[in-house]
């Protein structure tokens, strides 16, 4: 049963997570460097590639573009773990944590298989075929955010929640300044309408996600640029990468949902 107390616990459960997630390695920082060095070097296919993926990443923030989800999937997957056939997509929301979080890992589990076969795909070929990974895995990671959105009862068809989205994918491959002010500004999106149209708005510079994005790949994806043994490096980085990016929307969509049932509680309390 989510009684207020366990809803506080698992609060700060989260809220330790966030903290964990605001120091970042020295190989981690370091393994950004060598795109930035490649940036003269790479290809004109490749950065004409990316440039696609800029424009892409500005239509799913307004329309949702060919990224947008569906969502008959994710109410399958929740009628199966709640056992509740007639489940519709209002109720899900209502629908316990564990129910939530169940469907979530499944999700987690089986995105981070598939970025395992496509990064061992796309390394084959080396520099030739990462031209076609970076675009499938930014699109994997679009759309398993927005899996873990209606997972826990909010609706990615909403810009709103497709901000949120993209919020969660600059957290996960942000610095750790950037992780900081990511999380201040979910703060503030987490109290009132207000607030989250003030974090709307402060989504300027979408095309810097894109960027950061591909940074993160770093040394990385420089290995998966060797022919052949760019397989096993492929495989590796994109699993950890989906791993962490399905960890991250998990926690704060949580989080999300634990100050919601507090805050409703709350109101039952003062009513009372």
């Amino acid at each position: 049963m989510e009684t207020k107390e366990w809803l506080q616990a698992e609060l700060k459960t989260i809220e330790e997570w966030e903290q964990d997630q605001k120091g970042l390695w020295f190989w981690e920082k370091i393994g950004r460097l060598p795109f930035k060095l490649l940036d003269k070097l790479t290809p004109a296919f490749i950065q004409k590639k990316i440039g696609v993926l800029l424009d892409e990443i500005g239509q799913y923030v307004q329309t949702g573009g060919q990224y947008l989800t569906k969502e008959h999937t994710i109410l399958k997957k929740l009628q199966h773990y709640s056992k509740n056939d007639s489940l519709t997509v209002d109720e899900i929301a209502s629908l316990p944590l564990s129910t939530m979080d169940a469907v979530s890992k499944d999700l987690k589990t089986n995105r981070s298989q598939f970025a395992t076969i496509q990064g061992a795909t796309t390394g084959i070929g080396g520099i030739f075929t990462l031209a076609v990974d970076i675009p499938v895995i930014l699109g994997l990671s679009l759309k398993t955010l927005q899996d873990i959105a209606i997972a826990y009862g909010y609706d990615p068809n909403e810009r709103e929640e497709r901000i949120f989205i993209i919020k969660c994918l600059q957290f996960s491959s942000a610095d750790v300044v950037g992780k900081e002010a990511i999380l201040n500004e979910l703060a503030n999106f987490y109290k009132n309408e207000q607030s989250k149209s003030e974090v709307i708005s402060q989504l300027q510079g979408w095309r810097e996600v894109v960027y950061t994005y591909r940074d993160q790949f770093g040394w990385k994806k420089l290995l998966q640029m060797v022919p052949i043994a760019g397989m096993v490096f492929g495989a590796l980085t994109n699993r950890s990468m989906i791993n962490d990016l399905a960890e991250t929307g998990m926690m704060l969509y949580r989080k999300r949902r634990i100050l919601e049932r507090l805050e409703g509680n709350k109101e039952v309390i003062e009513a009372e």
